[in-house]
């Protein structure tokens, strides 16, 4: 059996300086993002494109979706299996390619959560547990680069 989940998200380009996209630089790169009820997000490009460094880009976020995703299913399946997390942090990295026609795409993505449990006596299944969380992750599932990870146990 399945189920359909759906979801609304709204982008608002705030970069018209006044003459739209004349020209490659007659317009910034910023947007909004939001969802009813909750805060706003600012985005631009990444900087290498033309992109305001102080907001997130879509890079960035492509991350930030991959990683809260795994460790959000990683949460739940210690909590299921009776290992204890008290802390998650997650560093994650990504590879993207640029192709001449400047088209592009990650190649690959590497996620290093670094864990506490409380009974290391479950070291090995948690670490095992992040192999089952990869395959759960919806966001993983959607992605066509490979996405790894490299766990610490502490």
């Amino acid at each position: 059996m399945t189920k359909e989940h759906h979801y609304n998200s709204q982008l608002i380009w705030t970069g018209n300086l006044g003459n739209g996209t004349k020209n490659y630089k007659a317009y910034d790169r910023s947007y909004t993002l939001q969802v009813e009820g909750k805060p706003l997000i600012e985005g631009s490009s990444d900087p290498a494109f033309m992109g305001d460094p102080s907001k997130y880009n879509p890079e960035e976020l492509f991350l930030f979706s991959l990683s809260s995703c795994h460790m959000l299913w990683y949460l739940h399946l210690c909590s299921t299996e009776g290992i204890v997390v008290t802390d998650y942090q997650d560093f994650a990295q990504g590879t993207m390619v640029e192709y001449s026609d400047g088209s592009g795409a990650f190649t690959e993505v590497i996620l290093r959560p670094a864990v506490t449990i409380t009974d290391l006596s479950k070291k090995e299944l948690a670490l095992q547990l992040h192999h089952k969380a990869n395959q759960m992750c919806f966001i993983a599932n959607s992605c066509k680069c490979a996405v790894k990870h490299e766990a610490l146990i502490h």
